[in-house]
């Protein structure tokens, strides 16, 4: 298993894929067509509600 290059992803892009979830894309969805980790996606997530962003 190949390890992936570290990737920063700015705070307004994570907000935008956390938005496109609220709105109704499946979470696989958006990893795929973004090329995200399901770890990653799923704290911008976790960190979303927990901010009350």
């Amino acid at each position: 298993m190949n390890k992936r290059e570290r990737r920063i992803f700015s705070d307004s892009f994570k907000q935008q894929m956390v938005q496109l979830h609220l709105n109704g894309k499946s979470r696989a969805d958006i990893i795929r067509e973004y090329d995200l980790t399901p770890s990653a996606f799923n704290r911008w997530i976790n960190q979303s509600k927990t901010t009350g962003s």
